[in-house]
């Protein structure tokens, strides 16, 4: 395995930017995720470390091999990368079996077959394919077509495995068993994996590191449990999570953390930024009082399952989204009592 690095990587699609410098490492054996709306260059970027692609300008290297160089021209062509590649479309050849279609990849290099064997074994092992062996793939579900997939990613041995969207033509509940199976994979193999969706439960549950892109830049790039409590922009807040961005006031900071004023209401937030602007609102925030200082009008009620979904409207007019244990109605007025937000700063010092 090793890791991969992009510096000052752009793609122009004629004369309009998908990719704008991007400068970026995935390390060695990490599962990152790339995360955005359609259209934000995140699969551009993945096909340009595939090698599908090059550069418009800035350089790519594997390891300590330089694969791409848009000054110098270099281009290292995809299957001299060894790089897998995994596909949302699963790319089986119908007329071969789960076998054969695994193993293709050393039949083209010309392995010798007892060490060809070894590897489709190998490669079926990993991925619980063993006995579907001799199926065709028309005999084979959503999911077992992915894992043939991946088998034949793994077979070559690759330096770093790439997912575009793999599980997006899949069912609610075999996505949720393929996320399994993808960090079973990656925690056994220890392989650099860098995974595209536009789902961000599938990267929540199964990544190192996300990268958050918008209009063809990283705007983030964290773990995600610090890119839903610290995230950097307005983008990332409202993108990640649920919940509501809201402006504060009046800032000040002392012996014992900052404070501000949100909804009409003082309160501590926490910020690393000296002057923050906009404080993001997470349900958990949010706590039904009716005591509570904040007064808000229910405006929907959703059951996700043992608790509820409240969409409001505060007595100020912002949107707020919190949860409750109990149905309330359409029309409601509740209190709310406000526990210490994340506090971000101006968005003209964001990507947002």
């Amino acid at each position: 395995m090793a890791e991969l690095t992009l510096t000052q990587v752009a793609k122009h699609f004629g004369g309009t930017p998908a990719l704008k410098s991007v400068t970026t490492t995935v390390r060695d054996g990490e599962f990152l995720a790339l995360l955005g709306p359609s259209g934000c260059g995140k699969s551009t970027l993945l096909r340009l470390l595939a090698g599908f692609d090059q550069p418009t300008e800035g350089r790519i290297s594997i390891g300590a091999q330089e694969v791409a160089n848009a000054a110098t021209r270099v281009n290292v062509a995809p299957e001299a990368r060894n790089i897998g590649f995994v596909f949302q479309s699963y790319a089986l050849w119908p007329h071969m079996t789960v076998r054969r279609n695994v193993g293709y990849p050393l039949e083209i290099r010309r392995l010798p077959k007892p060490e060809r064997e070894a590897r489709i074994d190998a490669a079926l092992a990993a991925t619980a394919l063993e006995p579907f062996g001799d199926r065709m793939p028309s005999d084979l579900s959503g999911g077992q077509r992915q894992r043939v997939a991946l088998a034949r990613c793994l077979v070559s041995d690759p330096t770093a495995v790439l997912l575009d969207e793999p599980l997006a033509n899949l069912d609610v509940a075999l996505r949720a068993s393929m996320q399994e199976m993808f960090s079973d994979f990656h925690r056994r193999t220890g392989a650099t994996m860098v995974y595209v969706t536009h789902d961000q439960a599938e990267a929540m549950a199964m990544a190192d590191r996300i990268a958050v892109m918008n209009h063809g830049a990283i705007v983030q790039l964290d773990t995600p449990e610090a890119l839903y409590a610290r995230p950097r922009s307005r983008f990332v807040a409202e993108f990640i999570g649920e919940g509501a961005v809201v402006p504060l006031t009046g800032t000040t900071h002392g012996d014992q953390g900052a404070e501000a004023t949100l909804l009409g209401t003082r309160l501590q937030v926490e910020t690393d930024t000296q002057q923050p602007a906009l404080a993001c609102l997470r349900p958990e925030n949010l706590t039904i009082a009716e005591s509570g200082p904040v007064r808000a009008r229910v405006e929907r009620v959703t059951y996700l399952g043992g608790r509820y979904r409240l969409d409001l409207t505060a007595a100020s007019g912002e949107a707020l989204v919190t949860q409750s244990a109990t149905r309330l109605s359409p029309g409601d007025q509740i209190g709310l009592a406000l526990s210490a937000p994340w506090a971000l700063p101006p968005p003209d010092r964001t990507h947002s």
